[in-house]
C-alpha cells in the first residue's frame, strides 16, 4: 500500500490550510468531518485552531490514517471548492457571475490531484483506462462506482473485489435496458454478462470459421466472458456482500488490483462496443 510522504503531505496543507483555518469548514463541521474519516474530532482533541490541529493530528497519525484524511479532505476539496480551482465553473446555484477562480489554489491543485493519482495506481494503464470509462458514462452512479473501487483496491480490497464484480452487474444491465432486452432479477453476473455478449454480437460462437484470425479472436472472447464468471467465484469467498466469520481473512491488494483491472478491462471493452454498434446504426 502507497502513503502520502511527509513531503506530499506539504503540498496538500498548501491547499488545505488557510491561516488558521482549514478550507471552508467552521469549528463543529471540521470536527464532524474528521470523525467521519479518521474516528477523532480533532479540532476538539487538540484545542489549537482547525489548521494547527490538523498539523498536529498529521504529526501524530499513522500512515494509514495520515494518508485517508488528507485523501478525504482533498475529495472534499475537489467537490465542494470546484469554484476555486476550475477556471470555467459556472455557479448555477446562486447565479453568481463573479469568478472565485484562484490561479495560486488550482496550481495547487493539480499537484494534489497528481499525489491523489499515484496512490490509486494513476499512472498505470488501467487507472487511465478507468478514467476514460468514467468519461463515456452518463451515469454519475457508475462513474461513482469506479472511483470508489478504484480507491478501496489499496485502502479496502475485500470491497474492492465486491465492486468490481457490481461494475459489471450495472454495466450490463445498463445496455441491456437501453438496448431494450429483458432481464430477470434472478439473473447473476455471468448470466447478466452472457445476454449482454450475446446482444453485441461478442460470444464465441458469433465469430465465423472464415473471419480473419478466427480462432484467436475467439479465443480472447472466450477469456472474456470467463472475467465474471470467475469475479463472482473470487468475490462470494472473499469479496464484500456476504457475512463473514471472526476468522475470516481476505485477499491482498495485489488480488484486488487483479480484480478491478478485469472488471475495467471487460466493462470498457463490452462498452466501447456497444457505443460503436450505436454509432454505426445512426450513420447508417
Amino acid at each position: 500500500m502507497q502513503f502520502v510522504s511527509k513531503k506530499e503531505e506539504g503540498t496538500f496543507l498548501l491547499l488545505f490550510n488557510r491561516s488558521g483555518y482549514v478550507l471552508d469548514f467552521t469549528d463543529n463541521s471540521f470536527d464532524v468531518f474528521t470523525t467521519a474519516s479518521i474516528g477523532e474530532p480533532i479540532k476538539t482533541k487538540y484545542g489549537l485552531s482547525k489548521g494547527k490541529s490538523l498539523v498536529a493530528y498529521l504529526n501524530e497519525a499513522d500512515d494509514i490514517q495520515r494518508t485517508k484524511l488528507l485523501i478525504d479532505l482533498f475529495h472534499y476539496y475537489e467537490d465542494k471548492m470546484e469554484y476555486e480551482y476550475n477556471i470555467d465553473y459556472e455557479d448555477l446555484e446562486n447565479w453568481s457571475t463573479t469568478s472565485r477562480y484562484d490561479e495560486h489554489y488550482a496550481k495547487i491543485y493539480e499537484k494534489c490531484k497528481e499525489i491523489v493519482a499515484r496512490l490509486k495506481g494513476g499512472t498505470t494503464v488501467i487507472a487511465m483506462t478507468a478514467e476514460n470509462l468514467k468519461n463515456k458514462f452518463s451515469s454519475e452512479y457508475l462513474s461513482q462506482q469506479i472511483d470508489l473501487m478504484v480507491e478501496m483496491q489499496n485502502t479496502n480490497p475485500t470491497n474492492a473485489i465486491g465492486m468490481a464484480k457490481e461494475l459489471i452487474e450495472s454495466c450490463c444491465k445498463t445496455i441491456l435496458e437501453e438496448m431494450q432486452i429483458s432481464y430477470s432479477k434472478d439473473d447473476d453476473v455471468p448470466q447478466l454478462a452472457d445476454k449482454t455478449m450475446k446482444a453485441l454480437n461478442l460470444l464465441p460462437s458469433n465469430v465465423q470459421p472464415t473471419d480473419r484470425g478466427a480462432d484467436a479472436i475467439k479465443a480472447v472472447l472466450g477469456n472474456l466472458r470467463a472475467i465474471p464468471t470467475k469475479l463472482a467465484e473470487i468475490r462470494n469467498p472473499f469479496g464484500s456482500g456476504h457475512g463473514k466469520s471472526a476468522s475470516f481473512k481476505g485477499l491482498e491488494v495485489r488480488h484486488a488490483k487483479l480484480a478491478v483491472g478485469s472488471s475495467i478491462t471487460f466493462v470498457d471493452f463490452i462498452w466501447s462496443t456497444y457505443e460503436s454498434q450505436n454509432l454505426d446504426k445512426l450513420e447508417g
